[in-house]
């Protein structure tokens, strides 16, 4: 009998015509499709996208060249040079990220003990020059300067889950 279902099927074509019911099925559907530039669908607060410094609300940038961020990072995409301020602490000379090295993981944010490197949700970017995928000092402090509201809301959504 197993014999018999089994050329029936073969000679049937059976799987096309499941196939084909599948397709059916779902060609009277509502179509799910986002039109990109138009439309945007909605992005977690947690998404990790461009790089950005920060600074405390007085105005002194947050990085003290701790250097936690370039040991844990996997890919080396971060440099840090640091050197003595005014004040007689540790700050920043350079401190610059190569985007086409960086994978993107979190880690630099999450090693970071003062908050003063964050991953925005800003995705839409591109570099025309050669040289523009280097993020120095003053593109991610820039970057941190001019979003500033949408990394603090985005910190205080997450901060439960922290």
């Amino acid at each position: 009998m197993d014999r018999f279902v089994s050329y029936f099927k073969t000679f049937s074509l059976w799987e096309l015509w499941q196939g084909l019911s599948v397709t059916f099925r779902n060609f009277f559907r509502k179509p799910v499709t986002v039109y990109y530039p138009e439309e945007k669908t909605p992005q977690s607060s947690r998404f990790r996208g461009l790089h950005a410094l920060r600074r405390y609300p007085n105005g002194e940038e947050r990085c003290i060249a701790c250097k936690l961020c370039e040991a844990v990072c996997p890919a080396l995409a971060i440099t840090i040079d640091s050197t003595v301020g005014e004040d007689g602490t540790r700050r920043t000379a350079r401190y610059d990220i190569d985007l086409f090295k960086c994978i993107y993981c979190g880690f630099c944010e999450e090693a970071c003990p003062v908050d003063a490197i964050v991953e925005t949700r800003l995705h839409e970017y591109h570099m025309e020059t050669p040289g523009e995928n280097i993020m120095t000092k003053d593109k991610l402090l820039a970057v941190g300067d001019k979003y500033e509201a949408m990394i603090s809301a985005d910190k205080a959504a997450d901060a439960k889950y922290r």
